[in-house]
């Protein structure tokens, strides 16, 4: 993904302890041509796979879970909840994942209405780092008995292991552009 990586190039924002800044396309205002263009290459590496719904996280892995089932032919794209609304009725799968950028653990709330034993899921989200809050919405993906067929995102920080901690679920993970270091205020793409 030329373009993405440009724009990391050019816009990203090295913050220190392994925190990339790239709020100006993707983590707080959207460029949704590039999103779109993301979400055509994930669908493109998935649609072997034959997945039935998107999965993600609130808030970042939205758009471009969204852009990929778009791209899928326009399967449901599901995302887990932060908060329980009142709307959520129980019971709900529900798993907890720390969260680098905030500081905190999180619990990830889906509700079984709209996870079903016979859905093939492509997780979809914004970073694999620790693979910490991936892993956390697999075992969402276990608990309601459906299939994972694969786990996309838009940047993969491979210095932090994620995909190895994710190599256990068995199944494809690909990322649309790898940083391979972030030492010493670099951003070194891969």
């Amino acid at each position: 993904m030329d373009a993405l990586k440009r724009r990391i190039e050019q816009e990203g924002q090295n913050l220190g302890r392994g925190i990339l800044k790239i709020d100006s396309f993707l983590n707080h205002q959207i460029d949704a041509i590039l999103m779109e263009q993301i979400g055509e290459t994930i669908a493109a590496q998935f649609a072997d796979t034959k997945p039935t719904r998107v999965l993600t996280a609130e808030v970042s892995g939205l758009i471009p879970a969204a852009m990929t089932g778009k791209a899928l032919g326009n399967i449901p794209v599901v995302y887990a909840r932060k908060k329980k609304p009142i709307t959520m009725m129980e019971p709900v799968y529900v798993e907890n994942a720390p969260s680098h950028t905030k500081g905190s653990v999180v619990s990830l709330m889906v509700s079984p209405e709209f996870l079903h034993s016979e859905d093939r899921i492509l997780i979809v989200d914004d970073f694999l780092a620790t693979g910490r809050t991936i892993a956390a919405l697999a075992r969402i993906v276990q608990s309601s008995g459906a299939t994972l067929v694969g786990i996309a995102t838009v940047v993969e920080k491979t210095f932090e292991g994620g995909r190895d901690m994710l190599a256990d679920w068995d199944v494809p993970i690909f990322s649309a552009v790898a940083i391979v270091d972030m030492s010493d205020g670099r951003i070194q793409l891969a």
